[in-house]
């Protein structure tokens, strides 16, 4: 593998996405191909080798790398991400990490740009998390919710978690995460989501893949799991 490590221009650009051409994998490719929903060409790549290449070019100059970010490949989409998420300023963070949502488009790139993310491990981003899910589009709202999975599941959120996973989404991808994060809730405030589920007030979709999930994690005891049960519509 090559380093990542030269000052950036179109031609040097070129020659980078020449390299990932030159290292893709075909049967990566069509493993990729059939569990990403996306509209970028998929190169083959795994994801620890994009890792590495995000962390090379982070050690040297990330902000001119994003400054010639395209979005033809899924890989180079995942990489800019990636940068995007060792970005250890809140502001800079900020700025290209809220330019970076519209080329989000699967779960994957809305997934691993927010639980690799540095700045979110310290930083307060719930409020931007609960603007996301007001939003409109599809991954806008993933990316909240699952800010909200892997950084806020805590006694000053929880409250607000349950009332706003109770919002019906026409969205597969935003109820299979609002799913998600309900189960992860499930283990550490079991009763207030308990109670949830026997009220019944969440979407169907919701409320049967959340019990689902909650049947699946290794974390929650037998009793439990069969209790749960109890509760699909």
């Amino acid at each position: 593998m090559i380093k990542i490590n030269y000052k950036w221009d179109d031609k040097r650009y070129q020659k980078f996405i020449d390299y990932l051409k030159s290292i893709s994998d075909i049967k990566v490719k069509e493993f990729n191909e059939r569990i990403f929903n996306t509209k970028y060409e998929v190169l083959g790549m795994k994801m620890p080798v994009l890792k590495s290449i995000a962390s090379d070019i982070s050690k040297n100059d990330p902000i001119d790398f994003l400054n010639y970010c395209g979005n033809t490949y899924y890989e180079e989409v995942m990489i800019e991400g990636l940068v995007i998420s060792n970005i250890k300023d809140e502001d800079t963070f900020a700025n290209y990490f809220n330019k970076y949502l519209d080329k989000i488009d699967c779960w994957a790139l809305c997934d691993s740009i927010v639980s690799n993310s540095k700045i979110m491990k310290s930083s307060d981003f719930s409020d931007l998390a609960y603007f996301l899910i007001l939003d409109s589009r599809e991954f806008y709202i993933r990316v909240g919710y699952v800010m909200l999975l892997n950084y806020y599941i805590d006694d000053d959120h929880i409250d607000t978690i349950l009332s706003l996973c109770e919002k019906t989404s026409n969205y597969f991808y935003v109820n299979m995460a609002i799913s998600w994060l309900l189960s992860s809730c499930f283990i550490k405030y079991r009763a207030k989501v308990l109670e949830l589920l026997k009220q019944r007030k969440l979407p169907v979709f919701v409320q049967n893949k959340t019990i689902s999930k909650i049947n699946d994690s290794l974390k929650v005891s037998k009793s439990d799991k069969e209790l749960v049960k109890k509760y699909r519509i």
